[in-house]
C-alpha cells in the first residue's frame, strides 16, 4: 500500500522487539491511553488532508498531474504541511533533505528538489513493504530517491518509544522533514528526531508535521530548551499545524547530562499529565501553545525593529515612504492578511520587512488625534490570542495579538493604556 491508495485508520502492523522492561511497557501504554483520551480532537484533525482545491493548486505548481496524489487524509501529510516542504525547498535549494516517514511527502519533496536545485532526498520508513512500493511509485514519476527501510529497533537515551535504525546519513542536512514514527508508538516519540539537529547546516530548517497535537507541543517545548540556536514557530496554516525550526547560528545544543533521560518512561510522568488535565490544561477547547513570554520574543523584536526602521526612514530625504498598498496583492504574494483599520486612520508608509520565515508587513499609521503608530503583521506564534497583550521595547509600548494564523503588533510612545485601547479597536476581541 503506497500513497496512491487510501491509508487505513489503524497503523500498519510491525514486528515488536522483545522487551523485558515491564515498567517501560506499562508506561508507554499509559501514555498512549492518556493522550488518546485527551488528544482525540487533534487526532481526528490529523485525518484531514486539506481542501481538494488547495491540493490541485499545489500539484499544478509542481507540474504534477492531479491524480499524482489521488488520496490525502487519513494519517498522510496534509496540503498545509506539503506546501511548507515546497516553500522551504524553493527557498533553500538544499543539497540534502532527510525525511522521517515516507509517503505523500516523499513525492512532493522529490519533485520540488527536481525543480529547485536538484538536491538529494534521503527518506526512511519503518515498513519494508511500504518502502519498496513507494520506491516504485516514485520511479513511476521519474523521481530518484534514496529511500530505505529503517525498522523501529533503536532507543533514544532522552526520548521514549522506539526509534528508527538509521544509517548512512549525510554529514550536513539542509532540511529535516519529520512525519514519523506514528504517535501510537509513543506520543513523544518524534522528539528523538533532535538526534539529527547537530547535522543541520547553517540556515537549515526542521519541519514537524502534526505539530498542533498535545504530544508534539510538548516535544516543541523541550526542543526550544535544548536547542536555543534554532528558532521554532508553530504555523497554523494547515489542518494539523506545522512546527518550523530555523537554525540561527553555530551554537551547540544545551547538554542535558541525563537530566531526565529515561525518566520519560516512568509512570510518574503519566501522573503529571493526568494532573495537567485535571487542572484544566486541556479545558481551553483548543490547546494553545505553552504561554511562555519567550515565544513572542522574536516577533516583538521584529516589530520593534520595523518601528525603528520606519522612524529612521521618515528622517531621511533619500528614503521614499509609500502610502500605497494593495491588501489583496500583499495576501497573494506573502500570505500576510492585513486587518481593517478603524475609520479615520491614515497609512503614511507601508513596506515589506524581512523576517526569518518570510517577509512581514510594517506600516506607519496616524490616528485622527495625530498619534503616530506602527502596525506590524506576520505569520507568527505568540502567547496572545484575540485580546491584546502588552510588552515594552526601548521605552515604547507594544500591544500584540493573534487572529487566525496571523500575529499583529501595534507600537507607540503614548501611555500604555492608550496604546492598548487603540489596539483593541483593531483586534477582534474574544
Amino acid at each position: 500500500m503506497t500513497s496512491r491508495e487510501l491509508t487505513g485508520f489503524l497503523p500498519l502492523d510491525e514486528a515488536q522487539p522483545v522487551d523485558s522492561d515491564l515498567r517501560r511497557r506499562l508506561s508507554d501504554t499509559a501514555w498512549r491511553l492518556t493522550f488518546g483520551a485527551i488528544g482525540w480532537p487533534w487526532l481526528l484533525a490529523s485525518l484531514s488532508g486539506g481542501r481538494p482545491a488547495d491540493k490541485r493548486a499545489l500539484l499544478d505548481e509542481l507540474g504534477l498531474a492531479h491524480d499524482a496524489l489521488p488520496h490525502l487524509g487519513s494519517w498522510k501529510a496534509d496540503v498545509g504541511f506539503l506546501r511548507h516542504i515546497v516553500r522551504e525547498i524553493a527557498r533553500l535549494r538544499p543539497a540534502h533533505v532527510v525525511e522521517l516517514g515516507a509517503g505523500a511527502s516523499s513525492l512532493i519533496a522529490a519533485r520540488a528538489l527536481q525543480l529547485h536545485g536538484g538536491g538529494r532526498l534521503h527518506s526512511f520508513d519503518q515498513h519494508g513493504g511500504f518502502v519498496d512500493a513507494t520506491r516504485q511509485w516514485l520511479a513511476d514519476h521519474a523521481l530518484d530517491v534514496d529511500i530505505r527501510h529503517a525498522p523501529l529497533t533503536h532507543e533514544s537515551a532522552d526520548w521514549p518509544g522506539r526509534w528508527y535504525a538509521i544509517d548512512r546519513l549525510p554529514d550536513q542536512i539542509d532540511l529535516i522533514i519529520i512525519d514519523g514514527p506514528p504517535w501510537s508508538v509513543h506520543p513523544l516519540v518524534r522528539g528523538a528526531a533532535d538526534s539529527l539537529f547537530a547535522r543541520l547546516s547553517p540556515d537549515g530548517v526542521v519541519l514537524l508535521d502534526d505539530a498542533a497535537r498535545p504530544g508534539e507541543r510538548m516535544v516543541a517545548r523541550r526542543w526550544r530548551q535544548r536547542w536555543p540556536h534554532i528558532d521554532f514557530r508553530l504555523m497554523k496554516d494547515g489542518t494539523k499545524g506545522t512546527l518550523v525550526g530555523r537554525r540561527r547560528d553555530t551554537s551547540q545544543p544545551v547538554a542535558n547530562d541525563n537530566e531526565d533521560g529515561r525518566t520519560w518512561r516512568h509512570l510518574g510522568r503519566v501522573a503529571a499529565i493526568a494532573a495537567l488535565v485535571a487542572t484544566g490544561w486541556i479545558a481551553r477547547g483548543t490547546l494553545g501553545e505553552f504561554p511562555q513570554a519567550a515565544q513572542a520574543s522574536s516577533f516583538l523584536d521584529e516589530a520593534a525593529a520595523s518601528r525603528r526602521a520606519g522612524l529612521l526612514r521618515q528622517t531621511m530625504a533619500s528614503q521614499v515612504e509609500s502610502a500605497r498598498f494593495d491588501a489583496q496583492e500583499i495576501e497573494r504574494s506573502t500570505g500576510i492578511i492585513l486587518p481593517p483599520l478603524p475609520a479615520g486612520w491614515r497609512v503614511t508608509d507601508a513596506q515589506l520587512f524581512p523576517t526569518a520565515d518570510s517577509p512581514a508587513i510594517a506600516m506607519s499609521v496616524t490616528t485622527p488625534q495625530g498619534e503616530a503608530l506602527s502596525l506590524f503583521a506576520d505569520r507568527a506564534e505568540t502567547p496572545a490570542e484575540a485580546t491584546p497583550l502588552m510588552a515594552r521595547r526601548a521605552g515604547e509600548t507594544i500591544a500584540y495579538w493573534e487572529q487566525g494564523t496571523m500575529a499583529y503588533a501595534l507600537t507607540g510612545q503614548g501611555e500604555a493604556r492608550r496604546i492598548m485601547q487603540l489596539a483593541g479597536t483593531i483586534a477582534p476581541g474574544d
